[in-house]
C-alpha cells in the first residue's frame, strides 16, 4: 500500500488503431479526478510513435508525451494491442520496469511485454479468444485462460476487456486499500471483486463435422440425462471402445468423458438463464447424478457456484 505523499504517475498507452473500450477503462480508474482522496495517482498519455493516433468511430487522441516519460512512471497501462513492437519502445519498457514501473495489460495488451520477453517463465492470462494465439507465439509463458487476471508483481495481466476494470480496481486495492478500491467501484456501480473466472464467459465450441460421429453427438446431446458410457458409445457407432477414444478425441478434441461433462454443463448454464428450475432438477434434466455434483463441477469450471451464475445471468 502507498505511504508516501508523491502520487504515483500512471502511463496510459496509445497507438494508432487504439482499442476504446479498453482506453476508456484506463482512463475511467486513473485519470478522472478524485477529490475524496488525500492521495490519488496522476497520469499521462503516451504516443508509442510519432503521428495521428486514432480509435474506433472516428475518435482522435492527443498524446503529448513520448515514450522517454515512461522512465519516470509507477504503472504503464497497455490498453489492448494492434501496434509495432519497435526497437525504442522494448527499450522504453525494460527501463522503465528496471526503474521499478510495474506493467499491466488489458485483454490483447499483453501481446507487447510478451514479445519484449518480459512474461518469460511467469504466468498469464488474456482474452479467452487469444490464449491459444498467445501460448504458441510465446511458449515460454504460462497461460491461464480461466481467470480474470493474474499479478505478478511487477506485470499484470488481465482478460477480456471488461476483466481489464477487475484488474485496475485491483491495483487500486493494493496501492491505496480496500475502503478505497470500494469507494471507486460503488462509483463505477460495479461490485469490488467479480466472482469466478473468464470461463463462464466462454461460449462452447462445436466439433469439427464429422459424418461419423455428427449422428452420436446429436444422440447424446439429446439425451444427456442418460447414462452415456463408453461402452455404449462405442455400440452406436459401431466401432471398438479402443477406436471410440481415438476417433472421439480426433473429432472433438477432447475425451468423451470431458466432453460429455462439458455439454451437461453447457446444457445446465443453459437451464439457469432461462428457467426457474432449481439446482436439483437441472442437475436430473443434464445428467449429473445429484445436485452435488453438478455444484463440484460447476465449481472447478466456472469458479462460482450454479445460484451465483443465475444470479449474474438472469434479470
Amino acid at each position: 500500500m502507498m505511504n508516501n505523499k508523491q502520487n504515483p504517475l500512471v502511463c496510459i498507452l496509445t497507438y494508432n488503431n487504439l482499442c476504446m473500450f479498453e482506453y476508456a477503462i484506463a482512463l475511467e480508474v486513473f485519470a478522472l479526478p478524485r477529490p475524496e482522496f488525500e492521495q490519488w495517482y496522476d497520469y499521462k498519455v503516451i504516443a508509442v510513435e510519432q503521428g495521428d493516433i486514432s480509435g474506433l468511430g472516428g475518435v482522435s487522441i492527443n498524446a503529448n508525451n513520448d515514450l522517454a516519460l515512461l522512465a519516470q512512471a509507477s504503472l504503464i497501462i497497455v490498453p489492448g494491442w494492434s501496434g509495432e513492437v519497435t526497437d525504442k519502445l522494448k527499450a522504453a519498457l525494460l527501463t522503465a520496469q528496471d526503474n521499478g514501473a510495474r506493467i499491466a495489460t488489458i485483454c490483447s495488451g499483453v501481446f507487447l511485454p510478451a514479445a519484449c520477453g518480459l512474461l518469460n517463465g511467469k504466468q498469464a492470462t488474456t482474452h479467452w479468444k487469444y490464449t491459444k494465439k498467445l501460448q504458441a507465439e510465446y511458449p515460454e509463458i504460462k497461460v491461464n485462460p480461466e481467470v480474470l487476471y493474474i499479478d505478478e508483481g511487477s506485470i499484470l495481466t488481465s482478460a477480456g476487456s471488461a476483466a481489464g476494470i477487475d484488474l485496475c480496481l485491483h491495483i487500486v486495492r493494493k496501492d491505496f486499500g480496500s475502503n478505497v478500491a470500494n469507494t471507486v467501484a460503488r462509483r463505477l456501480v460495479l461490485p469490488a471483486h467479480r466472482e469466478g473466472g473468464q470461463a463462464q464467459y466462454v461460449p462452447r465450441p462445436s466439433p469439427k463435422s464429422n459424418d461419423l460421429f455428427s449422428p452420436l453427438l446429436d444422440e447424446i446431446r439429446a439425451s444427456l440425462n442418460e447414462n452415456w458410457s463408453i461402452e455404449r458409445m462405442a455400440k452406436k457407432a459401431s466401432m471398438s471402445s479402443r477406436t471410440l477414444l481415438r476417433r472421439f478425441k480426433e473429432t472433438t478434441g477432447e475425451s468423451p468423458l470431458i466432453w460429455l461433462t462439458m455439454e451437461r454443463l453447457s446444457l445446465a448454464r443453459e437451464l439457469l438463464e432461462t428457467t426457474k428450475l432449481n439446482v436439483n432438477q437441472i442437475a436430473d434434466v443434464s445428467g449429473f447424478i445429484s445436485a452435488e455434483l453438478l455444484r463440484h463441477h460447476f465449481k472447478r469450471h466456472y469458479q462460482l457456484s450454479p445460484l451465483r451464475y443465475r444470479s449474474q445471468f438472469t434479470a
